[in-house]
């Protein structure tokens, strides 16, 4: 009786150990099997969208395997990321994550239904893009300085107004930080879009905003808009001859630079993000990417997932606390 059940306790043993065996497929070391999607929550044919697709493309050629954009548009790109935070950890739903949804939103709504940190697991930051202040071409504001003697409080002063695509956007928060630095007085005209903002300071209507100098630069090279300067660190290598904010008014340190990065659902394996930041960086890096993205008006980053934590956390502190001080709520 013993030896029987011996021999059926050894028998149980082996078919739970063939059981618990994995095709070497199945390992997150093999990834990618099977077609990978990246969500992006804006419409086809703008900056994430474009930025997305660049990297999909590359990916592909790269893997063998099919890399998919996914649009998902709505409630400011706050669907998109609820859909991929609650999606499989397993490294096949990313998300392309804009500033405004990594480190802006989490001030902006009470009730965001994704945590940027707690449900993510951060990959790479893909790409900068430089905002642009501008003018319509027929305004009579033609540099910083009209811009800051029409726009000082003062008697028979009317002050500003700026446009944004809507309430909490880098549009809005580069506006609100100009204001602040210098004092002028502009009133906020928020949008739903950047296509609707732009006609009207095309028209006159309203006469200013900061626009993705992707998205502006067509409209200055044909004359149709004016710009005063650029709201990052250095000039643009697109637009070398056009000052930087700092330069134009006098303000050491301003800066308001939109970023897209890769994400992935939190607790997605530590190999699979590994091979995703090393392919993802790999692909920024090559030439032909490089090329396509800075005719997007982007910058390539491709930094490591430590690194992007960081610029997180600086962009959410100091974007939150400017969201907090203005009173900031959405459109």
């Amino acid at each position: 009786m013993r030896r029987a059940i011996a021999s059926l306790l050894s028998c149980i043993t082996v078919a739970a150990g063939l059981a618990g065996a994995r095709p070497t497929e199945a390992q997150p070391t093999d990834y990618p099997m099977k077609p990978v999607r990246i969500i992006v929550g804006f419409a086809a044919g703008g900056a994430p969208d474009a930025l997305a697709r660049i990297v999909a493309e590359k990916l592909t050629q790269r893997w063998g395997k099919p890399v998919m954009v996914e649009n998902r548009v709505g409630a400011q790109g706050n669907t998109a990321m609820a859909a991929v935070a609650k999606a499989e950890a397993d490294g096949y739903t990313l998300a392309l994550m804009p500033v405004g949804n990594a480190a802006v939103n989490p001030a902006l709504f009470a009730n965001l239904p994704y945590d940027p940190v707690k449900d993510f697991t951060p990959i790479t930051q893909i790409a900068s893009v430089e905002n642009v202040l501008v003018v319509a071409s027929g305004s009579p504001i033609a540099t910083a300085q009209d811009m800051l003697a029409r726009g000082r409080p003062g008697p028979n002063q009317r002050g500003l107004t700026y446009a944004s695509p809507g309430a909490g956007s880098l549009a809005h928060l580069a506006a609100e930080l100009l204001a602040r630095s210098t004092g002028l007085s502009m009133t906020h005209v928020p949008y739903r879009g950047v296509a609707p903002a732009l006609t009207d300071v095309l028209r006159g209507d309203v006469d200013l905003i900061f626009a993705q100098l992707s998205t502006a630069k067509p409209l200055i090279d044909g004359g149709q808009l004016r710009a005063l300067g650029l709201a990052s660190a250095r000039r643009s290598a697109v637009m070398p001859e056009l000052p930087t904010i700092a330069e134009a008014f006098g303000l050491p340190g301003f800066e308001a630079v939109s970023w897209y990065a890769l994400m992935a659902p939190a607790a997605t394996p530590a190999p699979v993000v590994a091979k995703l930041n090393e392919a993802v960086s790999q692909a920024i890096k090559s030439a032909d990417v490089a090329e396509a993205m800075q005719a997007q008006g982007a910058t390539p980053i491709g930094n490591s997932p430590a690194e992007l934590s960081a610029v997180i956390a600086a962009d959410s502190a100091r974007w939150s606390k400017l969201v907090r001080e203005a009173g900031i709520q959405p459109n």
